[in-house]
């Protein structure tokens, strides 16, 4: 809701401090005018920082992680399965927790430069204990501390920041850069970890070490906002857990843009969790031998995701437009979504890829921007990027369910990915579609 559209009870409860906060229907105060510009060197720091938890974070999630279980459990990959399913469950439960935690944190350095800092040491701790770890039973252990640390409060800190200190004329460039980060973290921690392949401490230490510099200088040079609250009224456990709730009616345009991101995503991992399956069948291969193909068009995808992460946030700050670019962004997704669809060859498949992963570059940093913008309070940042976090992390448990469904879909030998893939482009059209028609606190 934009300022201009609050009514004088709204205008009244936002000046109240402490009786506002402690409310779960806190009117909406985040509009980007009462913050100042931030300078390069915040947003340098910030995006370094990004880089940092994305290495230490993601590189183990992707690889060494799986060299561990390999070591220790040979010959039961569905134990990594299990391991990262369990650290996704408890990031669902407790991230907003985390969130609500860092929101009423009042220390000299902040509310969130303490989570930042903890989370690169008890998510460094957890490493440690992955690498030392003689069983399964520890290295499960080890595994949920790294995801508390890294994932649940590093990762939670960088995001509230943004929506902290960041106005509404920067926002698009900076959720860019953000997202450029985040894809090229993946990649550089999978390089620092294949150094160390052959020794575990440097196979789990060596992304920690590396990413725990990168975060220092936003835990020493960065800077915080006052909250309007100095000392917030306590909260009771029963009333924490209330919080991970919201009424949609007290605030449309946050329960649009989650609705419009849950399904995009739903979309995006309809034609991503099976695209090794497509390219098989498509080009009359068994699943191994497409792996090199697979990999190559991966990595072209990662340089089309930066692109539109890249120029979609900052062309949303330079035209002053965000919605639009959202619809835009969902429509590219589904038109590379209809050429893999139909396409029975390298060449098509391969553009299909980049197509959608430009338009899902440019939804994940536009959309990011439009969450700012309609951030329902800011000083209750952590608990709504939390629960927003809802909308990404439920299709991926519940989108490749339903896609069994549509790969039935009128198959008879062969499993039907044409349907699966022309599914997956309507929803992100829905997706785009919701955020540009009802999402009205944003441009």
């Amino acid at each position: 809701m934009s300022p201009d559209e609050t009514g004088p009870v709204q205008h009244l409860a936002r000046v109240q401090d402490a009786q506002t906060l402690a409310t779960d229907d806190a009117p909406s105060v985040v509009t980007g005018n009462d913050l100042t510009p931030v300078d390069r060197g915040f947003i340098t720091r910030l995006v370094l920082a990004i880089v940092g938890t994305g290495v230490a974070y993601i590189a183990a999630m992707a690889y060494s992680l799986a060299l561990r279980v390999d070591q220790l459990a040979p010959g039961h990959e569905e134990y990594l399965g299990y391991l990262t399913a369990l650290g996704g469950v408890l990031s669902i439960a407790l991230q907003p927790i985390m969130g609500m935690l860092s929101d009423r944190t009042r220390s000299r350095f902040g509310r969130r430069r303490p989570f930042l800092a903890g989370g690169a040491l008890v998510g460094t701790a957890g490493l440690l204990i992955i690498a030392i770890a003689p069983d399964m039973a520890v290295l499960t252990l080890g595994w949920l501390v790294t995801v508390l640390g890294w994932s649940m409060a590093a990762q939670m800190a960088t995001g509230s920041l943004q929506a902290d200190l960041v106005p509404e004329a920067q926002r698009g460039r900076v959720a860019g850069l953000a997202g450029f980060a985040t894809l090229a973290a993946p990649v550089l921690g999978v390089g620092i970890a294949s150094l160390g392949s052959g020794n575990s401490m440097a196979l789990m230490l060596g992304p920690a070490l590396f990413g725990a510099v990168l975060v220092l200088p936003l835990v020493l040079m960065g800077k915080e906002d006052k909250p309007a609250v100095d000392r917030p009224e306590p909260l009771a456990v029963r009333e924490l857990f209330a919080k991970l709730l919201f009424d949609p009616r007290r605030f449309p345009d946050f329960s649009w843009n989650w609705l419009g991101r849950f399904l995009f995503y739903v979309g995006l991992t309809f034609n991503t969790t099976f695209t090794t399956f497509l390219f098989a069948q498509r080009l009359g291969k068994d699943v191994s031998e497409v792996g090199s193909l697979v990999t190559a068009v991966a990595g072209a995808g990662l340089v089309a995701t930066t692109i539109g992460a890249l120029g979609g946030g900052f062309l949303s700050d330079r035209l002053r437009r965000r919605r639009v670019l959202v619809l835009i962004a969902g429509c590219v997704f589904a038109v590379g979504a209809v050429v893999m669809a139909l396409s029975g060859g390298v060449a098509g498949l391969v553009v299909g890829a980049a197509l959608s992963n430009l338009g899902m570059g440019a939804f994940s940093a536009v959309d990011q921007a439009v969450l700012l913008d309609v951030l329902p309070d800011r000083r209750e940042a952590g608990r709504f990027i939390g629960i927003m976090n809802y909308a990404t992390q439920i299709p991926h448990g519940i989108a490749p369910l339903a896609a069994s469904v549509l790969l039935a879909v009128g198959a008879s030998a062969e499993k039907n990915y044409a349907a699966l893939y022309l599914a997956g482009g309507v929803f992100t059209v829905l997706g785009g579609a919701v955020i540009h028609l009802r999402v009205r606190g944003s441009r």
